[in-house]
């Protein structure tokens, strides 16, 4: 019976320090992502309200349409900001799990610290599968309806873009027929004027351009009329055919409007299908664009960097434990601030060619990989 007790105990004890270690990660680190996520997300939201949502309510932009326009970054901000809350919430999690002398209570009854890189990397997982889910489903289309609203905004007042002013750039819409629309001012009752637009083939190279000294579109409708125009037709990048208006209509679809030079819908905005099907058209025709590769590369790049945040953070959690380091809020903060910069960083260098798509990528996640490896591997020494 003596022997039979000794064996019972052991067992009670690793099932209370297990039940212990996934009541402390639904209690400690959920609460951390989930204030991690919500903090990331308002940084993001307020360098959009620097660079772009402010200017717009100061040029008179109607307040319900910028309102819109900044729900409608959530998405691109919850994905992006995902990994990022986890790597802050594991870190900050397991390095009071670490202090609070946790580990120690589960290594007494009979729990290896090796058991936390379980729950916590089924977190990471989750964490990753949620961030591709959002940016896949949610982003496109979330991207998709913003350049549409930033067409309202600026047809419902033209001053925002700073057409018809001195020095004001030409305003770019682009629908869903690949057609770019160049329009120099907007006047108050509504014309357009000074229009140019360009029907693209793959490569950018220009199939038709038509001219039109003024146009409108009615709210609503799916119809540019355009007046006192010119359509020229290229065969082999040469003019084809020529062809001078009084009046005609032009059906578009989906119009969007960039307020930035550059600001239409970004590669990294498409489909996974869109993208990948781009990639390869331009890839058949020896084409470098870097911004697309980097783009393809980054759709599985950052969410995966949730599971080797939650590895990293585990192993530095064992380190800890082992080496007897306490890793306070500081630590947590610079090691969160040191993945957005190095994300930042060879992300641009990426989509401006100066490393390759891979390298650009996955740098990042691959360095907290190999950190986590150098932490274990150190914590197995001591």
């Amino acid at each position: 019976m003596n022997v039979v007790g000794r064996r019972q105990v052991p067992q009670t004890r690793r099932g209370a320090a297990r039940g212990r270690l996934g009541r402390y990660l639904l209690e400690e680190i959920l609460p951390f992502l989930f204030a991690g996520l919500a903090v990331t997300i308002l940084l993001l939201l307020l360098g959009a309200l620097q660079a772009i949502i402010a200017p717009l309510l100061a040029k008179g932009a109607n307040p319900l349409l910028v309102a819109k326009l900044v729900a409608l970054q959530l998405p691109y901000a919850v994905s992006q900001g995902l990994p990022i809350a986890l790597l802050f919430a594991t870190l900050l999690g397991l390095s009071r799990l670490a202090a609070d002398s946790e580990i120690k209570a589960m290594q007494a009854g009979g729990v290896s610290p090796a058991l936390l890189f379980g729950p916590v990397m089924a977190l990471g997982l989750a964490v990753t599968l949620l961030s591709f889910g959002v940016g896949e489903v949610l982003t496109p289309r979330a991207k998709v309806q913003a350049l549409s609203v930033q067409r309202e905004i600026v047809l419902d007042n033209p001053r925002v873009a700073g057409l018809g002013e001195a020095g004001g750039k030409a305003l770019v819409l682009r629908d869903a027929f690949g057609r770019a629309i160049s329009i120099a001012s907007i006047a108050q009752n509504g014309e357009l004027r000074g229009l140019s637009i360009a029907t693209l083939r793959s490569g950018d190279v220009a199939r038709e351009i038509i001219t039109a000294r003024r146009g409108r579109l009615e709210p609503g409708s799916n119809v540019l009329e355009l007046y006192d125009g010119q359509r020229i037709t290229y065969q082999n990048e040469r003019p084809s055919t020529v062809l001078s208006f009084q009046r005609g209509q032009l059906p578009v679809q989906d119009l969007q409007a960039s307020f930035e030079g550059g600001d239409e819908l970004r590669p990294i905005y498409l489909p996974l299908r869109d993208l990948y099907k781009r990639v390869q058209d331009y890839r058949s025709q020896h084409i470098n664009a870097p911004q697309e590769f980097t783009a393809l590369q980054r759709k599985f790049a950052e969410p995966v960097a949730a599971l080797c945040m939650a590895f990293f953070a585990a192993a530095l959690a064992i380190f800890s434990f082992r080496s007897s380091l306490n890793i306070g809020l500081v630590w947590v903060l610079l090691l969160t601030f040191l993945y957005y910069a190095t994300w930042s960083v060879f992300r641009v260098m990426g989509e401006n060619g100066a490393v390759s798509a891979v390298v650009a990528a996955w740098t990042p996640d691959l360095l907290y990989l190999l950190a986590g490896v150098a932490l274990l591997w150190t914590a197995a020494r001591r």
